[in-house]
């Protein structure tokens, strides 16, 4: 069940799309993961935070707790707050697997996923809310 929604969108810098590109390639054949800081219940990322995952998994991530909380707390610190998480798929494209949706922990948060499938990777953002999936326009700066 996939359908766009207009009105979802989240701003990534491009600096920031460079750094989860880069993070991705170093991380393959494994999934990397990682955080988008941005003020709170924001649509416009403002950092990227890479985490370790502890799967250590070609199919899966989970996120290092310890990676979670110093993140979150950080970002508290500073008034801001996790925005969305990041993850690559290397070897499927970039759409949530049935395992993206059963973790998806948070409505509000943009699940934005990186695709190594083919040689140039793609970027895609949804929201998954009560296990729907919707797709967010990614607008670049």
């Amino acid at each position: 069940m996939s359908s766009q929604n207009s009105s979802s969108q989240i701003l990534i810098p491009n600096t920031l799309i460079e750094q989860i590109t880069e993070l991705a390639r170093a991380e393959a054949p494994l999934e990397c993961c990682g955080f988008l800081v941005g003020e709170f219940d924001s649509d416009v990322a403002r950092e990227f935070h890479p985490c370790r995952n502890i799967a250590a998994s070609k199919i899966v991530y989970t996120v290092d707790p310890r990676d979670h909380l110093r993140i979150e707390r950080d970002a508290e610190d500073r008034g801001l707050a996790i925005i969305g998480v990041v993850h690559s798929h290397t070897h499927t494209q970039p759409y949530p697997s049935p395992t993206d949706v059963g973790q998806a922990p948070d409505p509000a948060w943009h699940y934005v996923i990186i695709g190594l499938k083919d040689e140039d990777p793609v970027v895609r953002s949804y929201r998954i809310v009560d296990g729907q999936i919707s797709e967010s326009r990614i607008i670049h700066n």
